[in-house]
């Protein structure tokens, strides 16, 4: 049932533009007037590709072409700007709170941990207006160096951090603590022991926060439509939302950008899932 609007979506993107709006409709665009399903009558296009990557040639470049569609040449890349920096920089913080709040018994860490998880229950949308206007000012200050894409990141960066530190604290706490007073004894630095004991040991839980964050980053709207003042610095998502008014009537256009935008997620989870099932398998206590 999950798959069905996934594959119903390849197969548009596929399709000619006559082969979509037809009726009765057909899955396959292999029907011929005496038969139902010809396989080789199939008119499989690729129309919706052509216009969403419009390739022109081009010379002196590696490739004899260049693609020149917005959807490729610049909100994805803005995506991947956005959810690459803004996952690394969540795990890099998120392992470093949730190895504090693990290991270590501080004044107010109860009240701390209980304000990350209440922060996570308010939802991004009520503060969009108090984003706008900081984004507004911020704008105005004209302070060197600042864009819109690093208030981005900021604003993803506070939203899905509170979260993340308790996944990573729930991974700190099942590791033993004897094995980080064992790399003490043998003279290495408690720096040293999180880096070569904890680490490693917790990364299935970091490499989850890694997927969760850019997965959420990569699918947001909302915010990268209000907070960005500038079309080059939009996300994909916008992208969508921009080629769909200008491709209403032309599904087979609007699915093959669909495919194009959600490839990437696919291409980071099939990496991905390796190095979390490996780490997962090794990161066992010998005894």
């Amino acid at each position: 049932m999950a798959l069905l609007p996934v594959a119903t979506t390849v197969l548009i993107s596929f399709k000619g533009e006559r082969d979509i709006i037809r009726k009765p409709p057909n899955f396959f665009p292999c029907d011929t007037p005496t038969r139902a399903f010809d396989p080789t009558a199939c008119r499989w296009a690729v129309e919706g590709y052509q216009r969403v990557l419009a390739p022109k040639p081009t010379d002196g470049g590696l490739l004899p072409f260049a693609l020149t569609g917005n959807i490729v040449r610049v909100y994805i890349p803005n995506s991947l700007l956005y959810a690459t920096t803004t996952a690394l920089l969540v795990v890099f913080l998120a392992g470093m709170s949730g190895y504090a709040f693990s290991r270590y018994r501080f004044r107010g860490r109860n009240l701390l941990l209980v304000g990350i998880l209440a922060i996570t229950g308010v939802p991004l949308l009520t503060n969009l207006l108090a984003l706008y206007q900081m984004g507004v000012v911020l704008r105005k200050a004209q302070i060197p160096f600042y864009d819109d894409r690093m208030f981005l990141v900021s604003v993803y960066m506070g939203f899905f951090l509170p979260l993340s530190v308790w996944i990573a604290k729930g991974f700190f706490d099942a590791i033993p603590r004897e094995l980080e007073e064992a790399a003490l004894i043998d003279g290495c630095s408690p720096f040293g022991s999180l880096l070569r004991i904890s680490m490693p040991l917790a990364l299935p839980g970091l490499m989850a926060v890694f997927l969760l964050t850019f997965v959420n980053v990569w699918n947001e709207f909302i915010a990268g439509y209000l907070l960005v003042a500038k079309n080059e610095f939009k996300p994909a998502m916008f992208g969508i939302y921009e080629f769909l008014g200008q491709n209403i009537i032309n599904l087979q256009v609007v699915a093959a950008a669909c495919i194009l935008i959600a490839l990437p997620i696919v291409v980071i989870f099939v990496f991905a899932r390796r190095s979390f099932f490996s780490a997962m398998i090794e990161g066992a206590v010998k005894g």
